[in-house]
C-alpha cells in the first residue's frame, strides 16, 4: 500500500440465524421474538426472503441476554440493561438484584411464619431472642390517631418526622422514637396508634406541643432486622414475646410498642431496625 492509500477495514462476517442460535444458546424462536421487541435486532434482513443474519460481535449481547433471563429478569428490564451506555447497565443490574434479594428475604420470613402456623405455633418463641430491660420515665412529644392497616405507613412515618422536628426546639430527641399500639391495627380495627419522641424532662409544661410523661417500666422485647420487620413477618415477633411472658412468670402490663433504631428505607436487610416490646410485671 502506498502512502496516502486508504482502505476500509474488512467487513465483519455475518452469521446465519441457525449458526447464531447455536453459538448464543438462544433458540431461533427466541431470536425472532427479541427482534420483534427490538431487544436484539439482526444486522441484516433479506427483503425478499426475510432471512436474518447477525454480526459475530452481537454474540456478546446475546449471551448477556441468556444470563439475565436465567436470573428471571423481565424482558423489558433486560432491554434496559443491555442497551444502557457505559456503566449504567451494571448499575441497573445491581439495582435489580438488590430488589430480588429483598423479595427473597421477605418471602423466606413469610415461609418461616407459615411453617410456625402450620405447626400450631410450636417453635415461635425459639425463633427469637427475647430480652429484658428497664425503661426509665420519659417525657415524650406525642401524636395519636385512629388508623387502619392500609393507612398506617402513610401516617406513622410523617408523624415521627413532625415530632422529631418539634423536638429540635427542645434540644433534640434524647432517646429512640417509638410507636405505642393502644389497640389492634388491621383491615377492620384502627388502633389507636400513638407516636412518641422523647425529650428532656426539664421541658415539661411547655404549651407548644402535645406531650406527656411515659412512666418507667420493665419490658420484654425482641430486636428485628429489616427483613424481619416487614409485614406480616413482624407479627410473629409480637406473638413470640406474648407467648414467652407467661412461662417465665411475667404478665403483659400494657400495650405493645415498636422502638425504631434505624430508618428501614435506607437499611440493609441484615441491619437491626426495630424492637418489638411489651411492658411486663
Amino acid at each position: 500500500m502506498t502512502i496516502g492509500d486508504e482502505r476500509s477495514p474488512p467487513a465483519e462476517p455475518l452469521l446465519s440465524i441457525g449458526a447464531f442460535a447455536r453459538r448464543s444458546r438462544l433458540s431461533m424462536k427466541a431470536l425472532r421474538l427479541y427482534d420483534r421487541l427490538g431487544l436484539l435486532t439482526p444486522a441484516h434482513v433479506d427483503r425478499a426472503s426475510g432471512y436474518r443474519r447477525y454480526r459475530e460481535s452481537q454474540l456478546v449481547t446475546a449471551r448477556q441476554i441468556v444470563v439475565l433471563r436465567r436470573l428471571d429478569m423481565p424482558l423489558a428490564e433486560v432491554a434496559r440493561v443491555v442497551s444502557a451506555p457505559g456503566g449504567r447497565g451494571a448499575e441497573l443490574l445491581t439495582s435489580y438484584w438488590d430488589a430480588v434479594e429483598r423479595r427473597v428475604a421477605a418471602q423466606r420470613a413469610l415461609v418461616a411464619l407459615l411453617r410456625l402456623g402450620l405447626l400450631g405455633g410450636e417453635g415461635r418463641v425459639e425463633a427469637f431472642e427475647i430480652r429484658m430491660r428497664e425503661v426509665p420515665e420519659q417525657l415524650v412529644l406525642t401524636e395519636q390517631r385512629h388508623v387502619r392497616l392500609d393507612e398506617l405507613a402513610g401516617w406513622l412515618r410523617p408523624a415521627l418526622e413532625r415530632l422529631s422536628g418539634a423536638a429540635r426546639r427542645y434540644g433534640g430527641a434524647v432517646g429512640e422514637r417509638f410507636a405505642v399500639f393502644h389497640g389492634e391495627v388491621s383491615e377492620d380495627s384502627d388502633g389507636p396508634v400513638e407516636v412518641c419522641v422523647p425529650i428532656g424532662l426539664a421541658h415539661e409544661g411547655s404549651s407548644e406541643a402535645a406531650m406527656r410523661r411515659a412512666p418507667a417500666h420493665r419490658e420484654a422485647y425482641v430486636r428485628l432486622t429489616k427483613a424481619q420487620f416487614e409485614f406480616p413477618q413482624i407479627l410473629s415477633a409480637y406473638d413470640a414475646v406474648e407467648q414467652w411472658a407467661g412461662p417465665n412468670g411475667l404478665a403483659v402490663a400494657g400495650p405493645p410498642r415498636e422502638v425504631y433504631l434505624a430508618d428501614p428505607a435506607s437499611a440493609a436487610l441484615t441491619d437491626e431496625v426495630c424492637d418489638v416490646a411489651y411492658p411486663v410485671r
